[in-house]
């Protein structure tokens, strides 16, 4: 596909097209063809089972020879859908939240997701050394969030940045 990309192309789409097409369109998994373009373009890995470093051959098409970020869908775990914590350990570190969640926001300024921002530590908690490698995790939020309470039933789609 990037035979076809004109020069200077890059994916960077809005965090509002992350949640609301991309991630939403491959969760309601209606359209076959459509989810064959979407793992183009976002595979899905579960990215845990590798280095940051590692990504970069494993990223979409769109995004294969970009030097600053990737994009992944996270297959979602049996404990994450009971509620529990992924597990977000490598080979040689592991990926440590950092802040609150943001909220990511349609352009009628609803509250249509969540972002939250890892950094990857070389070693094993708590005595890890962090590194450059940062991901933002996007989230979609089921339903209407009238009183902007954050909802935690919902599938993510990471942004992995160097």
């Amino acid at each position: 596909m990037e035979n076809y990309l004109p020069p200077g192309y890059r994916f960077y789409p809005t965090e509002e097209e992350l949640v609301q097409f991309y991630l939403q369109k491959k969760l309601d998994g209606m359209n076959a063809d459509l989810n064959r373009i979407l793992d183009r373009v976002i595979p899905t890995l579960d990215i845990y089972e590798f280095n940051p470093w590692d990504l970069p051959q494993f990223a979409g098409e769109v995004c294969q020879g970009d030097t600053e970020q990737w994009f992944f869908f996270i297959p979602r775990k049996d404990s994450e859908a009971r509620g529990g914590r992924p597990r977000r350990l490598t080979t040689f570190g592991y990926w440590k939240a950092t802040g609150s969640p943001g909220c990511v926001y349609s352009s009628s300024n609803r509250i249509v997701g969540l972002k939250r921002t890892m950094v990857f530590y070389k070693g094993r908690a708590p005595n890890g050394s962090k590194t450059e490698w940062k991901m933002n995790e996007y989230k979609v939020l089921e339903g209407v969030l009238a009183d902007h309470d954050l909802c935690d039933d919902s599938s993510t789609i990471p942004q992995v940045q160097i």
